[in-house]
């Protein structure tokens, strides 16, 4: 995508191109292209005419990100690069004041922030320095990321003059800390201060659950059979299982790192099987939640028994936050239930049957809310 939008870039100066003068329905019609690809060939012609008309667009652009989806944000952040690149190129300077307000704007959505603020270092490079302490809980992760990493090596020095502020400067970045290679930097380095930090509980690590199956899931047919935990939650029902056996909720509470659950351990291994993972959250008041998620067999999410997510397939490798589901937790008990299948390969590689689970706000940071253990 960004390799095909240069090259419109290349050609804005076409002499027998119109440029247009107004931003605003070229903009409307780059918001228009969907995922499918549908709309493209009219917001290409758009992109030209948009970055053509020059500095004049650039703010236009910047606020178009707010409400844009994601496959627009992608020509619309090269629309806002072109533009810069061509101001560049004809010794222009950017308009930094106006950029720094609009960074410091959190109404702005992230992306749009976190790109005025790279034009902003390109016209100031004393930006970071003024700019990046106060950003050390931004709503965009991405700056606060860079904030906090300026803050780390501001610290450092503390380590050997004073363990006592180091821990309490660590600590706070590490409480503000989103991304998980930072955090797990932050987190050595506490250690080694003899601060023990909790990483399950920074991330809103969901450890405690209660485990149900082997069901039946020959040729993955159960992925798509309701099976009873999918209409009611019953924690002390017997069930027919696979091969006719019964089945009974078990409690299990994982000691594995980030509350990987393996179902392997929890309930034997299995083919062509499906697993139900139940755990219950009590929150004070409604609260928007972002359910992040590792797994690596096909899977289903259920939050008060209303479907969130469903992905169908099998042996696809396990990362922390690998997806991402969004929600809203009401004041009171929440039930969360997780359908996890296993088919029936026979590789080496493919017999992990797990799943990991956190819940979050919209930065990844933790949620105020309570994990009733095992009910």
């Amino acid at each position: 995508m960004r390799r095909f939008l240069m090259c419109l870039f290349l050609t804005i100066c076409t002499p027998a191109f119109a440029i247009a003068a107004d931003p605003a329905p070229l903009l409307t019609t780059i918001k228009s292209v969907t995922a499918e690809g549908k709309g493209n060939a009219e917001a290409a012609t758009a992109w030209k005419s948009l970055v053509g008309i020059g500095a004049d667009a650039l703010f236009p652009t910047l606020m178009a990100v707010d409400d844009a989806k994601p496959v627009a944000v992608n020509w619309l952040r090269l629309a806002a690069q072109a533009i810069v690149e061509k101001e560049q190129q004809a010794q222009r300077a950017l308009p930094a004041e106006k950029l720094e307000a609009y960074v410091k704007d959190v109404k702005h959505v992230p992306a749009g922030r976190r790109l005025a603020y790279e034009f902003l270092v390109l016209a100031d490079a004393k930006a970071p320095e003024r700019l990046l302490p106060g950003m050390i809980e931004d709503p965009s992760v991405e700056l606060r990321r860079d904030a906090i990493a300026a803050a780390i090596e501001a610290a450092t020095p503390l380590i050997k003059r004073d363990a006592t502020q180091a821990i309490q400067r660590f600590g706070a970045l590490f409480r503000a800390s989103r991304d998980q290679d930072q955090v797990e930097k932050l987190a050595k380095t506490l250690k080694e201060l003899k601060s023990e930090p909790d990483l399950n509980k920074h991330f809103g690590v969901v450890l405690d659950w209660t485990v149900l199956g082997p069901f039946d899931s020959v040729k993955g047919a159960g992925y798509d059979k309701a099976y009873e935990p999918e209409t009611k939650i019953d924690l002390s029902a017997t069930y027919k299982g696979k091969d006719g056996k019964d089945v009974k909720w078990t409690p299990h509470s994982s000691a594995e790192p980030y509350g990987v659950v393996d179902l392997n351990k929890a309930l034997g291994k299995h083919k062509d099987a499906v697993a139900y993972a139940f755990t219950v959250v009590n929150a004070e008041q409604e609260t928007p939640v972002e359910i992040r998620f590792g797994c690596i067999c096909a899977v289903k999410i259920y939050l008060n028994g209303k479907e969130v997510f469903a992905r169908e397939e099998y042996h696809h490798g396990q990362r922390f936050d690998q997806y991402l589901s969004t929600g809203t937790l009401k004041a009171g008990r929440n039930e969360i239930l997780l359908k996890v299948c296993q088919n029936n390969q026979t590789d080496s590689w493919a017999q992990d049957w797990k799943f990991q689970l956190r819940l979050c706000d919209a930065t990844g940071g933790s949620l105020p809310v309570t994990v009733v253990k095992n009910k």
